[in-house]
């Protein structure tokens, strides 16, 4: 079923535009967006995108709808420190919540429950609930550290989703490359999407 509400968070991995094409798929959708981003996941923002976040989660929410031209009332935006916030509990968890990029840094503090922001809390909720948490980890090479962490959090259900495109289909154009791996997000999602040719079609 296609999800209601869906926790997005970025961190300070390179994939920026992975993440902003998630996002405006899911509005696009009506599905409701809580968004968190660490401070480096902000850096990275700016420095792979045009789109420079404001430090205030109600700007950033007002930056976001009219970047997509979205519903306001689809966006929640959290600091990482909003230990308030809906994403934090058990009793108001999201449908699903997707971290893209994701850094090693924050998938081993997932993979540990250290809950050391509201990034980590959020997916450590999503798994506690039984709900769906998609890791789009950005890393090249994986060291067997990295790799223990994934394994261990594939044995609890999470998926994890490495930014791996295809070009199968032919590739012209970098932004079909984002397709192909947002595309294989929302099918996770269970979010009907053309947004990438399927094999054998």
């Amino acid at each position: 079923m296609k999800p209601e509400t869906v926790t997005l968070a970025m961190t300070g991995a390179s994939g920026a535009d992975y993440m902003l094409r998630l996002f405006d798929c899911c509005l696009q959708n009506k599905i409701h967006v809580q968004f968190i981003t660490s401070q480096p996941g902000q850096i990275v923002m700016g420095m792979e995108t045009e789109l420079k976040l404001s430090g205030s989660p109600q700007k950033m929410r007002r930056q976001f709808a009219e970047y997509f031209d979205a519903d306001e009332a689809l966006i929640d935006v959290y600091s990482k420190d909003q230990w308030t916030a809906p994403p934090a509990s058990g009793s108001s968890v999201a449908d699903a919540m997707v971290v893209c990029p994701c850094s090693m840094g924050s998938l081993a503090s997932i993979a540990v429950g250290s809950s050391e922001n509201l990034i980590h809390r959020a997916a450590d909720v999503v798994i506690k609930e039984g709900k769906r948490l998609i890791l789009v980890p950005r890393e090249t090479p994986f060291s067997a550290i990295h790799l223990e962490n994934m394994l261990k959090l594939a044995r609890l259900g999470v998926v994890i989703l490495p930014p791996n495109p295809g070009f199968y289909h032919g590739v012209s154009e970098v932004s079909e490359l984002i397709d192909f791996v947002v595309s294989r997000i929302l099918d996770q999602l269970g979010i009907d999407n053309d947004l990438s040719p399927r094999w054998g079609h």
